[in-house]
């Protein structure tokens, strides 16, 4: 299955906070024997082909116990990882295993599960945080879907790729003063990586985990500019957000700010692992400022100080 069979072909409409995902399952044999399937969904948008199980042995000198190996696919090398070791799941290998071809940070990775089932069309309201219907084992699981008789889990690939092959340190720009920063994104992981940017930096960051709980706190700092009349700029200097977010993405969140009278002063970066063409579009037509990949997060110090100076556009 190509990419051209998975995509919907539905553009969705910037700021109506939706997404599209693919709906996968991996089947676990349980300590009685029994088998039962578990439901997992990805962003459509960062796939590339659905393939047939390319059969392959572990190497003993693996980097992470999930690697299974590399295959050639068109003109590219990727290296396929078991989803089902990284979730601790026991997963009976069969010849009807499918590898999900994903493309997003920059990088080509397949990931073998027990097969696809179909392509949901959701809004990021429906999607129900993790904390208050299961126990994580990992935080690479983001939110839930409720499909009535199953819930599908939102899998966080880039959270489990950083872990797996953590970013080398780079080197920060220091801020003169302690800008205040406002920062929204449901990965843990991703939280603390911009958090600690943004510290070495010298800025002040305040960490929300998603859209929702982002506006609600810029909100709270205009109604507290308005009652001591100060400048907005005295709470907060700047908004970092995530695209993809339960209850409300990215897009959705600097909507909102930018149509607010005071907040839609504060500039706004947005980051995604998949920045194409069309969601940059998505991200002018909303307001954002500068919009990044996730590979380029160590940027993040750089460019807010530009934009709080003033010396980008």
């Amino acid at each position: 299955m190509k990419k051209s069979e998975v995509d919907t072909g539905i553009l969705l409409e910037t700021g109506t906070n939706e997404l599209e995902i693919l709906e996968f399952y991996i089947v676990e044999t349980m300590d009685n024997g029994e088998e039962v399937k578990n439901y997992f969904g990805i962003n459509v948008a960062k796939v590339m082909q659905v393939i047939e199980t390319p059969n392959l042995d572990p190497p003993e000198s693996a980097p992470h116990p999930s690697f299974m190996g590399t295959i050639p696919l068109r003109d590219l090398i990727l290296p396929v990882l078991d989803l089902s070791v990284w979730l601790e799941l026991e997963m009976p290998k069969t010849e009807r295993d499918i590898v999900i071809v994903t493309e997003f940070s920059k990088s080509v990775t397949g990931f073998l599960v027990s097969g696809v089932t179909e392509i949901h069309r959701v809004g990021w309201g429906e999607v129900i945080p993790p904390s208050s219907v299961i126990s994580q084992s990992t935080d690479a699981i983001v939110g839930l879907v409720d499909k009535g008789g199953r819930f599908i889990q939102l899998l966080d690939l880039e959270t489990i790729l950083t872990q797996i092959q953590p970013d080398m340190a780079h080197e920060f720009i220091t801020a003169s003063r302690q800008y205040k920063i406002l920062v929204a994104d449901d990965s843990a992981t991703i939280r603390m990586m911009v958090e600690k940017n943004l510290t070495q930096a010298n800025f002040l960051p305040c960490i929300t985990n998603n859209g929702d709980e982002a506006l609600r706190k810029a909100m709270s700092y205009k109604a507290q500019a308005e009652e001591e009349g100060n400048d907005i700029t005295d709470y907060v200097d700047l908004v970092v957000s995530d695209i993809e977010m339960p209850l409300m993405d990215g897009f959705s969140l600097t909507k909102k700010l930018k149509e607010d009278p005071i907040l839609g002063k504060l500039p706004v970066i947005l980051y995604s692992s998949i920045i194409t063409k069309e969601l940059r579009h998505k991200g002018e037509s909303v307001g954002a400022n500068i919009q990044i990949s996730k590979p380029d997060l160590h940027t993040i110090p750089e460019k807010a100080l530009e934009l709080i100076e003033g010396k980008t556009a």
